[in-house]
């Protein structure tokens, strides 16, 4: 079965689908950024099909996550290896293992991010990189970008918060709309 191809929608959810929406793509990316690099390492992890996995492989060479090389000549044999765009997909598997262990595991955590120094457990969040602030719907909204087409501008032309839109320089009308919006909502509490 054909599914659509993601690749050419303006949207970046999408496009990223493409690359690595397939369920496998995901694991062999955890398997990846944990160390694994070679096929049979792979293979024992998830129990996955030779020509399943070389195909997934493939996807993941060609999208640029993986970079195949070669360690053995005879009989040839190529290890599998996390490129820089491979490592910028470590936040989204931290942030789909927390909220799977949030919403999916009444039993319990079985796996966990830890500190590597204290070994504490620790909970992930998404943050703002400029602000160091803690990103939630209540403070920030998706809005179209500069290369968005009209059906994405129309989509996002307005946010229901009242926040204005991101193509306007912070300013004290932002402030002060999101003071009401947190006004609004405390009087909605």
């Amino acid at each position: 079965m054909q599914h659509k191809s993601f690749r050419n929608m303006p949207c970046p959810i999408a496009r990223s689908l493409e690359r690595v929406g397939e369920w496998w793509s995901m694991l062999i990316m955890r398997d990846a950024l944990h160390g694994m690099t070679r096929f049979d390492q792979f293979q024992d992890s998830l129990g996955i099909a030779p020509n399943m996995l070389t195909r997934r492989l493939d996807a993941l060479v060609k999208a640029g996550l993986l970079e195949r090389r070669r360690y053995c000549e005879r009989p040839p044999r190529d290890e599998y290896v996390v490129t820089a765009r491979g490592r910028d997909f470590r936040p989204v598997l931290i942030s789909l293992m927390a909220w799977g262990n949030r919403h999916f595991a009444p039993e319990g955590a079985s796996v966990q991010l830890i500190d590597k120094t204290t070994g504490a457990v620790s909970d992930p969040v998404l943050v703002d990189r400029v602000t160091g602030r803690p990103i939630t719907a209540t403070d920030y909204a998706l809005a179209a970008g500069p290369a968005a087409p009209e059906r994405t501008r129309s989509r996002y032309a307005s946010d229901p918060s009242g926040v204005l839109p991101a193509k306007q320089p912070p300013s004290s009308n932002r402030k002060r709309a999101t003071r009401k919006s947190k006004l609004a909502q405390g009087e909605r509490r």
